[in-house]
């Protein structure tokens, strides 16, 4: 009977450390990037914290070569905030990311790019827009 009861008694106590552990102390809001500690919470083994680091590295550049309507190909790599594009003719240009908080589509002056999964459609001051696909 007292060890049916004691059983009862761990369930309960590791149920409510578990509660206990998801519930934040404070009102105060999380900084991005950071994650709850991880809780052991095996029976009868004392209760642990261990440190989570979430890595918030800035993505890594990624070259892609896209082959465009009318038989050119241009060469787009990808940093993120902005588009470094080689052109066929062997021009390169830097487009930023227009608005800044999103990262599909990049411009400046009288050129943009739009990329939509493998495709891309390449838009040039005074010119039709080409799609060009990976």
């Amino acid at each position: 009977m007292a060890l049916c009861r004691a059983y009862r008694i761990t369930l309960a106590l590791v149920a409510l450390l578990g509660a206990a552990a998801c519930v934040p102390q404070t009102n105060a809001p999380k900084a991005a990037g950071t994650a709850a500690p991880a809780v052991s919470m095996a029976p009868g083994a004392p209760v642990t914290a261990a440190p989570i680091t979430v890595e918030t590295a800035a993505p890594q550049p990624r070259t892609a070569t896209y082959n465009c309507a009318g038989g050119d190909r241009i060469t787009i790599e990808n940093l993120g905030t902005s588009l470094h594009v080689l052109s066929p003719d062997g021009t390169a240009e830097d487009l930023p990311a227009s608005p800044a908080n999103q990262n599909s589509r990049y411009g400046a002056a009288h050129d943009a790019i739009v990329i939509d999964g493998r495709e891309a459609l390449v838009m040039k001051g005074g010119k039709t827009p080409v799609t060009c696909k990976r």
